[in-house]
């Protein structure tokens, strides 16, 4: 069933990808649109409650936006807001981020448990980049953050990778690309070869719900389908959009 937040606004709230900390709002616009989100997100039985961290998710802002190397990235503040106050709030112990570039939505996801914003303890959290390039960025990013090594970004296949990884899956996030047959489509299989490995209760994010809706048609018609998710929303408050989907 197709459920959805759409802020009256998301059409015309866009990133300029070449200014990837620029300010698109006020600070409590931003808050609100995130928060009517969460509500959403509560209301349809995904989240438990809505309430995070404000005060750490600007850490978190500020310490990427200071120690990270970020060419361009299509996540907006909204975006950034919403990821890290979902993982602060279903804390996982174990997530997977497939797709991460430079490593920056890998850490709006991470940073709920690793760097200056981190409310709650992991076990693994690993952010896959099939560019062995891109991925060496993005794991330099976040040792600057985090230390310990439990944020951390492999270069792998996020097919391969999530079929072999040994640990239960409570969170993943989707945003890789495909060959040119696939694209966006890749995500559908990432999620069966994780499935397994996910118990009732994990959470699945796929960004660009929106703009790459022809190309994950099949990945939406399965998390909508209540045979196999128990809610999945799909959060428009920009032009890329997020599916936030429920085992």
């Amino acid at each position: 069933m197709l459920r959805t937040f759409e802020s009256e606004d998301w059409a015309g709230y866009a990133m300029d990808y070449a200014r990837p900390h620029a300010v698109l709002e006020p600070e409590e616009a931003e808050v609100a649109v995130v928060d009517a989100a969460l509500t959403v997100l509560v209301e349809a039985g995904i989240l438990p409650y809505a309430r995070y961290d404000h005060g750490k998710m600007l850490a978190h802002r500020a310490a990427v936006a200071e120690h990270f190397e970020i060419p361009w990235t299509a996540i907006t503040p909204r975006m950034q807001r919403l990821l890290y106050a979902i993982n602060a709030i279903v804390q996982p112990a174990n997530m997977l981020a497939a797709g991460v570039f430079c490593g920056n939505t890998f850490f709006s996801n991470a940073g709920a448990a690793a760097g200056p914003g981190a409310v709650y303890t992991a076990e693994n959290l690993v952010g896959i980049e099939i560019k062995p390039e891109e991925a060496e960025r993005a794991e330099r990013n976040v040792r600057r953050l985090d230390p310990t090594g439990v944020a951390r970004v492999v270069a792998a296949d996020a097919v391969e990778y999530a079929a072999t990884f040994p640990h239960p899956v409570q969170l993943l996030y989707l945003d890789a690309d495909g060959d040119a047959a696939r694209g966006k489509g890749i995500y559908f299989d990432i999620l069966q070869a994780a499935w397994d490995r996910m118990p009732e209760g994990a959470v699945v994010l796929a960004h660009n719900s929106v703009n790459c809706a022809e190309r994950l048609r099949h990945y939406l018609d399965f998390v909508r389908d209540t045979a196999h998710c128990r809610a999945s929303v799909n959060v428009i408050f920009d032009t890329e959009g997020l599916e936030v989907s429920v085992k």
